[in-house]
């Protein structure tokens, strides 16, 4: 079979079905990229400050080991925020029968985790990954957010204690 036989039949076959789950995915995915992004904005300032206000004022480690994770903690939060919107989105399209179901999916499907024996409706199934899609570009930028944090902490942190050295 031919690439663009191949094309064809993913068009002809379900044209119906994925136009749906294109315009449902990918605005739930700029929708939840952009709250994440805000969010761990807000997050990195608020983690900054205190890290600012406690240093030189003694247990910088301490201080290290709270911030870091508070802002785990919020990042936590953020993903769980954003996979209760996808549990959202397929109760209302009626892809899973119940709250429970529908959030328990969402998790499954954004951590690519795979060991939950619940399925969308086959006429979703396009919808959770793309859904697993936007898990791997959350689950990216809160890698990044991470570590640039880490990084700035632990940086001030070893910069102050080699000052303090010499």
């Amino acid at each position: 079979m031919s690439i663009a036989q191949f094309l064809s039949s993913l068009l002809v076959d379900e044209a119906w079905a994925w136009p749906a789950d294109w315009a449902w995915g990918v605005p739930m995915i700029v929708v939840t990229v952009l709250i994440h992004a805000l969010g761990l904005g807000l997050v990195r300032h608020a983690a900054l400050r205190v890290w600012r206000r406690s240093v030189g004022q003694g247990h910088e480690t301490a201080v290290f080991v709270i911030v870091i994770s508070l802002a785990t903690l919020l990042a936590t939060c953020l993903h769980g925020l954003e996979a209760a919107m996808w549990a959202g989105a397929y109760r209302f399209v009626g892809a899973l029968s119940d709250n429970k179901s529908a959030m328990l999916y969402s998790l499954n499907a954004m951590t690519s985790y795979g060991h939950v024996d619940l399925h969308l409706n086959a006429r979703w199934q396009l919808l959770g990954a793309i859904e697993a899609l936007n898990g791997w570009l959350l689950f990216g930028l809160s890698t990044a957010f991470l570590f640039a944090v880490i990084e700035k902490v632990f940086f001030s942190l070893k910069d102050r204690q080699e000052h303090e050295d010499t």
